[in-house]
């Protein structure tokens, strides 16, 4: 496919890659390392829409007659897509290096939104969940973990920074994608044909945006090391200094039990995001503070800038205090929250939002935390490949944390439930799930040296 591209022959019989091979965008000694997390961000605030696609629900289920579980299906089938396609494509990526990969995720992603057009504008809504729930999810996939693995290696002395930085875009691209799509919706019209032109419009800027993140990227020369690094890296018991295939990793029980981590605390956090606006009405309906509904979606804005904040702010500090104990935080203390709303929730909106707040500050944190985990754990050889097995940790998430919270509601209210009644087993269920994943957290140790990769000259 691409990879293939622009083969060129040089003279003396020699074939080197063309303009997406890893070869040719090995950075120069004087380039700054600091022009990375801008080409991720390129990348990642613009796969980042797909947390807006709420805004295409109303105007698809008017003009296409939809219900509105058929209108979420093209955002569901889009995670689903994410997990699956990291999963599957994890080692070609880091095969073939962060250009061809973040290309890969610029044709797909676009191309999607050109495929829904097309099937906006004719009616036919099985183009829309094609193109952007398996074209676009696909590049959904690519895109996500295809900076990870870079960043690390040129941030090799603060992983969790950099990754948080660029997984920080993701959780906020949505922050930009909202209000563009509801003002071209506004510009167009919200029928079939305004739908068509903004999935149009979108495809074509997210090309040019995510292509320019392409060109920037750089890898390290072989051996480099960040100024004023020391000689050696500082040995810490969860740390490994070697290397670890993504074949390998999946035979230890460290990637299980991180897999278990990192499911069960996007289940916590998803389950929330996914229903927050009808919760916070529905746990204080009836109450002398009722939520109306333009201070609902004042919530569900602050959760979005919360998800967003934790991926950069905990993700750093993990860099201070280890992963294992930033792991403790999300799990121990997101139990901790959700027993603060259940016993002190109902006496105050303030109480309610603040711990919500920070229950997805956890959810994001764990997200752009995994990857520097998996380093620690696993060396940087294929950490983008195992990141992306990984990952389908989040595609299972994404159907459990919603269906977990919806199904009790519905049958609570069905029972004749009102107020926090609604919610209060949904919470007592998301209470053990992150408590599973606190022990599962805690038996996590350093990975057996059976599993670790030769060194060059010689076996382990």
């Amino acid at each position: 496919m691409l990879g293939a591209l622009i083969t060129v022959a040089k003279p003396g019989g020699a074939v080197v890659q063309g303009l997406l091979s890893p070869d040719r965008i090995t950075a120069p000694p004087d380039w700054s390392r600091w022009l990375v997390p801008p080409a991720a961000l390129a990348v990642h605030l613009s796969i980042g829409q797909v947390y807006a696609w709420s805004v295409f629900k109303p105007p698809l289920e008017s003009s296409l007659g939809l219900s509105g579980t058929l209108s979420a299906l093209p955002f569901q089938l889009g995670i689903v897509m994410l997990g699956l396609s990291a999963a599957v494509l994890g080692t070609t990526v880091e095969r073939r290096g962060p250009r061809w990969a973040m290309t890969v995720s610029a044709v797909c992603f676009s191309a999607g939104f050109l495929i829904s057009a097309l099937g906006a504008g004719t009616g036919q809504y099985w183009l829309v969940v094609l193109g952007y729930g398996v074209v676009g999810g696909i590049g959904l996939g690519i895109g996500y973990i295809s900076p990870v693995s870079t960043l690390m290696k040129w941030f090799p002395d603060r992983p969790g920074m950099a990754t948080g930085i660029a997984i920080m875009g993701f959780g906020g691209g949505a922050l930009i994608a909202s209000p563009w799509s509801s003002s071209m919706l506004q510009a167009f019209g919200e029928d079939r044909t305004g739908i068509a032109q903004t999935f149009l419009v979108h495809g074509v800027v997210y090309a040019v945006f995510m292509s320019l993140g392409a060109l920037l990227v750089r890898v390290p020369a072989p051996g480099w090391k960040p100024s004023g690094a020391p000689p050696q890296v500082v040995s810490k018991a969860m740390v490994t200094t070697a290397d670890v295939s993504a074949n390998n990793a999946l035979r230890t029980p460290q990637f299980w039990l991180l897999w278990l981590v990192l499911c069960l605390n996007v289940t916590a956090g998803i389950g929330i995001l996914e229903k927050a606006s009808p919760m916070i009405t529905g746990f204080f309906a009836g109450s002398s503070t009722p939520v109306a509904a333009g201070a609902a979606a004042g919530f569900v804005a602050l959760l979005s800038l919360t998800n967003m904040a934790g991926r950069f702010v905990w993700s750093s500090t993990s860099d201070l205090v280890g992963r294992k104990n930033i792991y403790r935080l999300y799990l121990g203390g997101g139990a901790l929250l959700y027993l603060g709303i259940l016993l002190f929730g109902a006496s105050g909106v303030p109480v309610f939002v603040l711990c919500a707040m920070l229950i997805l500050s956890f959810y994001g944190g764990g997200f752009a935390t995994v990857p520097a985990y998996l380093k620690d754990l696993f060396g940087t050889m294929q950490v983008g490949a195992i990141h992306g097995r990984l990952l389908t940790a989040w595609s299972a998430a994404g159907i459990f944390g919603p269906l977990i919270v919806n199904a009790v509601a519905d049958a609570q209210e069905a029972a004749g439930a009102t107020g926090p009644a609604l919610y209060s087993a949904s919470l007592y269920i998301m209470i053990g799930l992150l408590l599973v994943g606190f022990v599962a957290n805690e038996l996590i140790r350093p990975v057996n040296p059976k599993f670790h990769e030769p060194v060059q000259g010689g076996a382990r």
